[in-house]
């Protein structure tokens, strides 16, 4: 996915969770915009310390310590984060999971609950390795557009490694932020606001997406777009379709009218469909 860029638009950039952040900011001056930038990338950061199970020391490489039956306190953004991953693990039947690379080691899903009483984790079956590497950007944008309001800055892009966009706002005297679906001539453009769009496929890192109901490679597609309110739904969403079959995306958009998915026709990839109630953006 691409954004047109605006000369009266400010663009900040910096690399975190192994691929590259952008912030646009629109109708704001130029030094000020720049603090919330950098405030921004420093929450960003944090985020990824506690996140990541590259980091040693991270909330998940500790919750991965865990027995069966031991519990562990987390901080706030660790639990909201989960507490969403478990939402879309529910919501589209199983085909998202923190877990889904489990079965590559344990012969049955690992379980775990979420106790909001005590803001902590229970191990309750297996060894919970969590990869976030399918939410941890979005919800670090959603974070980062939670920021955006406390310093007044209501006109945003958020970009993260081009897979995760999730506009605020458009710039003064625009209708929404000029983002693109899909690539080159088979490119489709939208005005997007207040809205989050992400994308998945095998053109970055191959068939490495794993369906968590048997462990294995997703080869149903090659390529999802995912539309939501929120940059960590439309992540687990756009990653859940990859799995999923037609009549199944239809079945979980249905019962969730402010989602969104696109998929590309197989014999004419210029041919997309849309499936979910949810309005179209507007064409740019």
């Amino acid at each position: 996915m691409t954004a047109m860029s605006d000369p009266g638009i400010h663009i900040f950039n910096h690399s975190a969770m192994a691929t590259q952040f952008q912030v646009r900011i629109a109708g704001e001056e130029k030094t000020y915009a720049a603090q919330v930038a950098q405030t921004a990338f420093a929450l960003i950061d944090n985020l990824e310390s506690k996140l990541s199970r590259f980091q040693e020391n991270s909330e998940i490489s500790h919750i991965a310590t865990l027995a069966v039956g031991e519990q562990l306190r987390l901080t706030e953004p660790v639990f909201a984060c989960l507490n969403t991953a478990q939402k879309m693990e529910a919501a589209t039947g199983g085909a998202f999971s923190i877990t889904a690379a489990a079965l590559k080691k344990q012969s049955e899903q690992p379980l775990w609950a979420l106790l909001p009483a005590e803001f902590s984790i229970r191990c309750e079956r297996g060894q919970l390795e969590f990869d976030l590497g399918a939410i941890g950007k979005g919800f670090a944008l959603d974070r980062v557009a939670q920021l955006m309001e406390e310093w007044s800055c209501p006109a945003y892009l958020l970009v993260a490694g081009g897979s995760s966009i999730l506009a605020g706002e458009p710039p003064p005297g625009k209708t929404g932020w000029n983002c693109g679906l899909g690539t080159g001539e088979k490119e489709k453009r939208y005005l997007l606001k207040n809205e989050s769009m992400s994308s998945s496929g095998i053109a970055a890192q191959g068939r490495h997406i794993l369906d968590p109901r048997n462990g294995q490679p997703a080869t149903t597609r090659d390529n999802t777009w995912a539309m939501t309110d929120s940059a960590t739904e439309s992540d687990a969403l756009s990653t859940a379709a990859m799995v999923l079959s037609e009549a199944e995306i239809a079945g979980v958009v249905a019962r969730n009218p402010a989602w969104l998915v696109f998929l590309r026709g197989e014999k004419d990839e210029k041919n997309w469909r849309q499936l979910g109630q949810r309005p179209m953006p507007p064409v740019a």
